[in-house]
């Protein structure tokens, strides 16, 4: 009986050492911060885009990096299947993948657009390479709600102490700098050209260049604010965030945490996000209260959550509402609520950008039947609010709010015609791994740079910090530890660039690019 195989052929190697170099890039970003190991994988993917002969195989390029690239970023999200009873641990990892292969595609068209740009003038790759990456972060950032985690200028980021070549932000925005850290791999490239050609004294010029650039302690100038703020991190793990029977305790913890130091001091009093489990509306069916609220009753909960902010003091905290139809719950929305010290509700801001399979489970009717459910516990879906906000909170400055995942998104987090004093991000990292916070953070310090203004972010699990407007952390609470932050808010930047023209200077740098590209070609051509 004859036999019959199936023709198994290998896998090229460069297609290997493409998706191995994609993982190699991730590195650049936090906690590894390996930024050279960025440089070098960029170098790799520049040179095969002078090598590959047709549009597929640059495509091919492009998507095989990205694969390799956002597996090792996103590898957190791994563990948000751990705290998921209905769903196996292992799913995770596949999870991981499968997202993998779908952002993929972003790279993949800045090497299909870069290699088409410069397809006859070879000496446009580089710059044409640059600006198409530029337009598909920016793509990434809002196509299909957005996934705008960990684009390549977060690698510019120096220490805590330091914003580093991240403070070009503000002149160029995000997914501009991106581009620039793209130029920088090619440089690269270009250093190992020359050496091979014998041209030492250039290849020194090209390698050193961009480190050159990546480790100058560029910082702006230190300044101080006068709002007093206490900012608190109960370290509430996520095992225990949604157990009724840890309720009170993490009130006490919380509460414990924010007891003012200085008798009759006037404070900003910043709780996470999910900081408190009750209901703080009237007007729900009774045993929504019951079940979440020591006291059974929202006007004795937002009493005693007053009481935490001292007289005249304000607390803003993490907590829900519900979205009512009649009598009927039909949704939630993820609140931040201002609270005086009489427990008057005095303003609140509903997250807009939700986390798919976090917050809600897109295609629910479909999904839901064959066993797949949201990341987090809870049945009901939250509903968007209305996008960016500045709340009006008196002598406690004008707060823009950005809750948790909303502040990953550049040119998206502050209300351009309310333009407020500081951002407050509260979070809960607690189901992100040990990847996911310190990349969260590093985040919101480039939306500080961006956008001239400091952030102030409060988690259950860490990393809590103080940022001011160059994207300093001026203070901060380790992860997996509580802890309080007292000071006084830094001062916000007058409008930068970026915070007047939002991601379309991005774009104007991109449009840059390609003009030094063309020029770049007839220059070669004389």
């Amino acid at each position: 009986m004859s036999r019959f195989r199936l023709p198994l052929r290998p896998i090229p190697r460069n297609h290997l050492l493409t998706v191995a170099a994609g993982g190699l890039a991730a590195c650049g970003f936090q906690p590894l911060g390996l930024w050279p190991l960025t440089l070098a994988a960029l170098a790799w993917l520049i040179h095969r885009l002078h090598v590959v002969k047709t549009w597929r195989q640059a495509l091919l390029a492009g998507w095989l990096f990205g694969v390799g690239h956002f597996t090792v970023g996103n590898g957190w999200i791994a563990t948000a299947f751990t705290y998921q009873a209905e769903m196996p641990a292992w799913l995770g990892w596949i999870a991981v993948f499968l997202l993998a292969l779908y952002l993929a595609v972003f790279p993949a068209i800045a090497t299909l657009l870069g290699w088409w740009l410069a397809e006859t003038r070879r000496a446009m790759l580089l710059p044409a390479f640059a600006a198409a990456w530029i337009l598909a972060e920016w793509m990434r950032s809002w196509l299909f709600t957005g996934f705008a985690w960990n684009p390549l200028a977060m690698v510019t980021l120096g220490g805590f102490d330091r914003p580093g070549l991240a403070l070009a932000a503000q002149w160029m925005g995000t997914y501009a700098l991106s581009g620039l850290v793209v130029l920088l791999g090619g440089w690269w490239l270009f250093a190992l050209r020359s050496w091979r050609q014998e041209r030492k004294w250039a290849a020194a010029a090209y390698a050193l260049g961009p480190a050159l650039l990546l480790v100058l302690p560029l910082h702006g100038e230190r300044r101080e604010g006068t709002l007093a703020y206490t900012l608190v991190q109960p370290d509430v793990r996520q095992d225990l965030l949604n157990d009724p029977a840890n309720y009170e305790k993490q009130f006490q913890t919380s509460a414990a945490l924010s007891l003012p130091r200085k008798p009759g001091e006037t404070r900003l009093v910043l709780w996470p996000e999910s900081g408190v489990p009750d209901f703080l509306r009237p007007g729900y069916a009774q045993f929504w209260y019951d079940e979440t609220t020591y006291a059974g009753d929202p006007l004795v909960a937002r009493e005693r959550l007053g009481r935490v902010a001292g007289k005249g003091g304000l607390l803003l905290t993490g907590t829900t509402d519900l979205a009512m139809k009649g009598p009927k719950v039909t949704g939630a929305w993820n609140v931040v609520t201002a609270l005086d010290s009489g427990g008057e509700i005095r303003g609140s801001y509903a997250k807009a950008h939700l986390v798919p399979y976090g917050e809600y489970l897109p295609m629910r009717e479909i999904l839901e039947p064959i066993g797949l459910s949201r990341l987090v516990a809870g049945s009901l879906d939250f509903l968007a609010g209305p996008g960016p906000r500045t709340l009006d909170l008196g002598r406690h400055g004008k707060a823009g709010i950005q809750i948790c995942y909303e502040i990953i998104f550049s040119g998206e987090v502050v209300d351009r015609a309310h333009r407020p004093d500081y951002l407050f991000n509260p979070s809960n990292d607690g189901w992100f791994g040990a990847w996911g916070p310190p990349q969260h953070l590093a985040q919101a310090r480039m939306r500080a740079i961006e956008e001239g203004l400091p952030v102030l972010r409060s988690t259950t699990t860490g990393i809590s910090a103080v940022i001011d407007a160059d994207g300093v952390v001026r203070q901060f609470v380790p992860p997996l530890r509580a802890g309080r932050l007292d000071g006084k808010v830094p001062p916000a930047h007058a409008p930068t660039p970026f915070a007047r023209f939002g991601n379309m200077l991005g774009l104007a740098w991109a449009i840059a690019l390609l003009f030094v590209a063309l020029v770049a070609s007839a220059t070669r051509k004389r």
